[in-house]
């Protein structure tokens, strides 16, 4: 649901006008991430990259001076794969994160309405994040959508899916006069 179905035409109208060039979101589909907290998650990462290069500079810097030193030359190359380790395992989760994001949006996106009980669904050994898409999640999502409905919300036509409400024509006046002839005996 965007933001103009939520507040309808008028209203939506208003807001546009009120906001001027500043962009509005709907913010309850789960993909907004502040941008504080992006900026810092962006430059952790950065830092740590930087790290990385510098100790494998470091480590480069000091295998070339220890030529000759067998013992302090293992030590270097012991360091050397820690150091490949350590980087593979933070690209490891990485990866992991940006996979899980995408598929947490995905399935927000998807109208579902517990993603937890639904990822428990999911082969998840077949879905693979192949740049910005989700490979295999797409059939499993249509399979389920037919097997098991209740887990997503049902996509409500117009006029059809929400109740209508009216204001009641009330008596209220003839039936107390009703009310109060009875009570006086008339």
């Amino acid at each position: 649901m965007d933001l103009q179905e939520l507040l309808g035409e008028e209203l939506y109208n208003q807001v546009v006008e009120k906001a001027g060039d500043n962009k509005i979101a709907v913010v309850s589909d789960g993909s907004y991430i502040p941008k504080e907290k992006f900026d810092a998650v962006n430059t952790e990462k950065n830092d740590y990259k930087q790290q990385i290069a510098d100790r494998d500079e470091q480590l480069n810097e000091l295998s070339k001076k220890a030529k000759g030193n067998e013992e302090l030359q293992q030590e270097i190359d012991q360091l050397k794969e820690q150091n490949e380790t350590t980087k593979n395992d933070y690209e490891t989760k990485l990866q992991q994160k940006e996979f899980d994001h995408k598929l947490e949006s995905t399935l927000s996106g998807a109208k579902a309405k517990n993603t937890k009980a639904l990822k428990a669904l999911l082969d998840m050994d077949t879905i693979k994040l192949d740049g910005d898409t989700l490979k295999g999640l797409d059939t499993q999502l249509e399979g389920l959508k037919e097997s098991d409905p209740y887990l997503f919300e049902e996509d409500q036509q117009e006029g059809g899916g929400k109740p209508s409400f009216t204001t009641g024509q009330h008596q209220q006046q003839g039936n107390l006069d009703a009310f109060a002839q009875t009570l006086l005996g008339k």
